[in-house]
C-alpha cells in the first residue's frame, strides 16, 4: 500500500528436484499476494538464502542466521515460467515442497522463476564476494 517501496515476504522455492538441482529459484505464486503483484510491475528482487547446511555453522552449533554463517543473495528479475518450462517447475515445487498440491486451486497459482543477474556470497560480518553468474 506504500507505493515504490519495497516490500518482502517468504515464499517457498526449489531448484530443481532433488537429484537435478538446477540453481534457478522457482516459485509457486499467487497474484492475490501482494509481493507478487509488485513483481509483475516491478520485477527486480533479491533473495536470501542462509547457510542451513554449512559444515562452520553445524559443528559449532550456531543458528544458520547467524551473521558467522554464510549467506548467498541472488539478484534479478522475477519472470513468469515460460510454457515450455512449467512441467519442469512443476516437477521442481512439488518434489521439494508437496504440501503445495492441496493449496487451493481457488488462488490461481503459477510459476516464476528468477533470472539472476548478480550472485553475493556474506561469508563472515560484512564480507561480501562478488560470484561470476555463471558459476
Amino acid at each position: 500500500q506504500i507505493q515504490g517501496m519495497p516490500y518482502g515476504n517468504c515464499l517457498l522455492l526449489s531448484d530443481g528436484p532433488v537429484n537435478n538441482s538446477t540453481g534457478i529459484p522457482f516459485f509457486y505464486v499467487t497474484p492475490k499476494d501482494n509481493t507478487v503483484a509488485d513483481l509483475l510491475k516491478n520485477p527486480m528482487a533479491s533473495l536470501t538464502l542462509p547457510e542451513a547446511d554449512g559444515n562452520f555453522c553445524r559443528k559449532n552449533v550456531i543458528d544458520p542466521e547467524d551473521p558467522r554463517c554464510a549467506r548467498l543473495t541472488l539478484m534479478g528479475q522475477m519472470v513468469t515460467v515460460p510454457l515450455e518450462e512449467v512441467e519442469f517447475a512443476k516437477q521442481a515445487m512439488f518434489s521439494r515442497h508437496p504440501v503445495v498440491r492441496k493449496w487451493p486451486r481457488s488462488y490461481e497459482w503459477f510459476f516464476m522463476k528468477m533470472n539472476i543477474e548478480h550472485v553475493w556470497l556474506q561469508s563472515w560480518y560484512g564480507e561480501v564476494s562478488a560470484i561470476a553468474v555463471e558459476e
